[in-house]
This record gives C-alpha cells, structure tokens and sequence, in this order.
C-alpha cells in the first residue's frame, strides 16, 4: 500500500522461558491515521514500540517503518537535565527553527533557553512534540504521551496531536480506553492477541 509508513507482519516475539507476546501479528499503520493500542500491563504494548525501534528483534516476521520519531510517556525522563530544550533538539534536528511549531503548539519560544527541570510536565510534553515533529518523521510513536499530565492538559496534547496529522501517522501506546476510542481512527486490544 503506497501510503502505509508502518507495516508488521506475521510478527513472534517472546521473552525467552516466556510465552510469547506476540504469535502472527500484522499491523498497518497508514499516512494521516492514528491506530491506539490499548491493553492490559505486561501485554505488549511497550515490547512492540522497541521491536519497531529495533531495539529487541523479533523470532519471527517483518517489520518496515518509514522515517519515524518518538514521544516518551515521561516528559522529565525523555530530556537530559544538563542541557537546555534548544540544544537537545538542535542534536536532533539541526539548524532546524523551533520557533514557529513552539507557538503552533503553545508554548513560548524563550523555554528553549531552560532546562528541563525548570518547567511543567505540560510544557515538556509539548516540547517533546516539538522535537518529534522538527525530525521530520512519516510515523510518529507515541507511548503513553498523556498519562503524566492532568486532564486538562491530556486533551490538549491529543487535539494538538491531532491537528498535525497532515502528512505523519500516529501510532499511539494507551491504557486510557475513552482517549483512544475518541481519537483513534482504529483501536487494537493487543490483549486479545492469541
């Protein structure tokens, strides 16, 4: 399919003396949609995102990403405390201007210039937007991308996500079954996976 930017297929994986996660899973994620994954703790959900990344590689089956970037379920763990916001996005995307996705995502440009300890989970949650978006991605990997955030703040950050879909695709890790079934175009229980 020539817009599909994530396709898994016929996907085993366990972890050894484990039954496996995963036994023939296929997975297409397509430009300009979002696919939730919704299950249980120890279903998966994580496992899949570093089989993606290719950190754990899989026993059995294929996995094509195209261009991808990623946004952490913890905004204070996914930047470096040492460094400011603009210099950890400039190793990420150089020469890029942050400036105008800063305010398309509403937070002032002059954050940039401080450290990530000095800020909000909301405001490093839309920092990390940022910094996904300004690499560029086709595929966007989003793992638990609210749940450190107040409610308020959750909504934002999926209509913000949602307003950029232009072009990307989103695949979004969740436990919140409402927020997946409210902007996902489809929701996949990997739970119920045999």
């Amino acid at each position: 399919m020539p817009n599909s930017i994530l396709e898994i297929s016929a996907l085993s994986f366990g972890y050894a003396h484990q039954p496996l996660l995963f036994d023939d899973f296929s997975l297409t994620v397509q430009k300009g949609e979002i696919v939730a994954l919704t299950g249980a703790s120890g279903s998966g959900k994580s496992t899949l995102l570093e089989l993606i990344t290719g950190g754990l590689k899989p026993k059995r089956g294929v996995i094509k990403a195209a261009r991808f970037s990623q946004i952490f379920q913890d905004p204070y763990t996914s930047f470096h405390h040492s460094y400011t916001i603009a210099n950890q996005i400039n190793d990420v995307a150089p020469n890029a201007d942050p400036t105008p996705l800063c305010e398309k995502v509403g937070v002032d440009p002059a954050l940039l210039t401080r450290k990530a300890h000095t800020l909000s989970g909301g405001q490093l949650q839309r920092l990390s937007i940022v910094r996904a978006l300004l690499m560029k991605p086709e595929l966007i990997l989003a793992d638990e991308p609210t749940s450190a955030l107040d409610n308020l703040t959750q909504l934002e950050v999926m209509k913000l996500l949602i307003s950029l879909l232009q072009g990307v695709g989103i695949l979004l890790i969740t436990h919140d079954t409402s927020m997946a079934a409210w902007c996902a175009d489809r929701v996949i229980n990997i739970s119920r996976q045999p």
